[in-house]
């Protein structure tokens, strides 16, 4: 595997903005190479919006709008922000909206501005979004006043009451004292006209998030050439062109909604249809009306509720060219299904906050595309994988740590120097905590994800993993969905329970007929689910990931009530 050629260990690197940077060989490198070109996410935005005139750019649930016409909406807005507000060049602001074609011109008018948005989610709480302004210094936050059941006015109210912010950029109503309303932003502009802002092609664009908030945040500071780079790699590796419509139904302020959905369709000059929420009914409607070439991420809860909700065989899916099935683990058999009963050959990706993407080539067999997520998009990012108890390189078909390094994966989170000795290597590669298997296939090599190194149950001394277990029992035709976590136990420190979706008229597994059925597959007696619990759906994450964590507190709060249940019969029956 190749290295920078520079010595050292980069992670003590970090500039006086709290980044750590890419090392100078590779800079110059990428920048022969043509992936890199000195320019900024600003500049080569409004490019693309210049380039494409009257063609369909964005499609909401209330606006449809040509390039012309967002550029238009775009240039107000970074005019008016830096005009009705106390926001300047260079400031971070906090992102709490849905998705809204206000969003998508609060994002881009906000880079065009200069400022730097901070991708935060709306179902973030007040403590998460306000720790993670003051670990960044963020100046601002820009919010929906109407989304979900109208909580987000009262984090606005807290992070002003508190000082964490200083201005509030108000959309979609009027429910915050202090606060600017986007409709006035948008008349400053319209009043003050436009005027460019000069940004710098090697600083700071945005700040994405990584895995969890509480404690020291992980934000991964996203600069303006490899974020550039990162979007057009994938619009070029998925074919992209001006005929694209990608329909995109998760939430757009994460790193998956703006760089592998936004930026990359309006590089490509397409047409990004954007979806109000997950529900199956708005997604079918949306298919049928704007007849969709891609779906540029599926989680595989999405793809299972699509698979259950019969009006899907009715719709016409013939205009999907592209189904990309990532976040989480695809079973195999769900792909099958996907293919056998809606015609869809699915693709599958994996990718990150901190840069990589991979995904399974267009031309890929069957083989490939379900057990697989495929290869880098792009020659120059690096992967090892490593055994990680001693960080040594492992040999194909064998699981291990991925790393990653490459010209759109950060190279340290931001003022985070304790962490990034953990998280990064000396020489520059991302220990992801991703377990990863390479495969050569038909002369091609692919990566497979084959679970979490935390997604391991440690039993004992034996050790489960999850994502094993959870595709042997998806192979039974009543199990709908499948979840293993660990569950305490004074003895063994942890023992696998299963969480099952039972399909419709299925009788309930139980720890017995399971077992059956895993030892039918040759599954090992330690690695038996010692508990089944039987629910009609997951918790899923903001991002429609089948949420473990709260899976994990749900047994470990069962766990605690039966054994005070257990404990209070004693006691009162003790003799005083």
């Amino acid at each position: 595997m190749s290295h920078n050629g520079e010595s050292g260990d980069i992670r003590h690197g970090a500039r006086g903005d709290g980044v750590v940077p890419y090392g100078d060989d590779d800079v110059r490198r990428y920048r022969a190479l043509g992936l890199w070109n000195r320019t900024s996410l600003p500049a080569e935005i409004d490019a693309a919006l210049a380039g494409h005139g009257d063609r369909p750019a964005v499609v909401t649930h209330t606006a449809r709008w040509s390039y012309r016409e967002l550029r238009d909406q775009v240039r107000t807005f970074a005019s008016g922000v830096l005009a009705a507000t106390a926001l300047r060049p260079g400031d971070a602001v906090m992102f709490q909206m849905g998705n809204v074609e206000d969003t998508v011109v609060s994002y881009l008018g906000a880079l065009t501005a200069g400022l730097r948005p901070v991708c935060t989610l709306p179902q973030h709480g007040a403590r998460e979004v306000g720790l993670l302004a003051r670990h960044i210094g963020a100046a601002g936050l820009f919010t929906q006043t109407d989304f979900g059941k109208g909580q987000l006015p009262d984090i606005a109210r807290a992070l002003l009451a508190d000082g964490t912010v200083t201005s509030v950029v108000e959309a979609r109503g009027h429910a915050v004292d202090g606060a600017t309303g986007y409709d006035a932003v948008m008349a400053a502009g319209r009043d003050a006209g436009w005027g460019p802002v000069a940004a710098e092609h090697n600083g700071i664009a945005l700040f994405q998030l990584s895995g969890g908030t509480t404690g020291l945040p992980k934000v991964a500071p996203r600069q303006h050439e490899e974020y550039v780079y990162n979007a057009k790699a994938w619009a070029h590796a998925l074919g992209w062109g001006p005929d694209t419509v990608a329909l995109y139904p998760l939430p757009l302020m994460h790193n998956a909604g703006i760089a592998l959905a936004l930026q990359p369709v309006l590089f490509a000059g397409g047409t990004l249809v954007l979806a109000p929420s997950a529900d199956t009914h708005t997604l079918l409607d949306l298919i049928e009306a704007e007849r969709p070439t891609t779906l540029p991420l599926v989680p595989p809860a999405l793809a299972i509720r699509l698979l259950e909700e019969p009006r899907t065989r009715t719709v016409d899916l013939s205009t999907i060219r592209d189904f990309i099935v990532g976040g989480q683990r695809l079973a195999v058999e769900v792909a099958a299904r996907l293919h056998r009963e809606l015609g869809i050959a699915v693709r599958q990706m994996f990718g990150m906050a901190e840069g990589m993407f991979t995904l399974t080539p267009a031309d890929a067999g069957e083989y490939a595309r379900y057990h697989t997520v495929g290869q880098p998009i792009c020659a120059l990012d690096e992967i090892r994988i490593v055994d990680p108890a001693t960080n040594e390189e492992i040999l194909d078909d064998t699981v291990g740590e991925l790393c990653v390094r490459g010209p759109y994966t950060i190279r340290g989170y931001y003022r985070a120097p304790e962490h990034n000795q953990r998280a990064f290597t000396a020489d520059g590669f991302y220990r992801t905590g991703d377990l990863c298997r390479r495969h050569v296939i038909d002369g091609q090599t692919m990566y497979s994800i084959d679970g979490r190194i935390k997604d391991v149950i440690n039993r004992g001394v034996e050790k489960i993993h999850a994502e094993e277990i959870e595709e042997l029992i998806l192979t039974h035709p009543g199990v709908a969905n499948a979840a293993l976590v660990a569950m305490p136990d004074a003895v063994l420190g942890e023992r696998a329970c299963a969480y099952l979706i039972m399909e419709p008229g299925a009788t309930a597994l139980t720890v017995a007929t399971l077992a059956e059925h895993l030892s039918a597959r040759g599954v090992a007696k330690y690695k038996l689910p010692e508990r089944v619990e039987i629910r009609e759906r997951f918790p899923l994450s903001n991002v429609g990931k089948v949420s473990k964590k709260a899976l994990r507190e749900d047994i470990e709060a069962t766990l605690r009530c039966e054994q005070r249940a257990a404990v209070q019969p004693a006691r009162t029956g003790a003799p005083q």
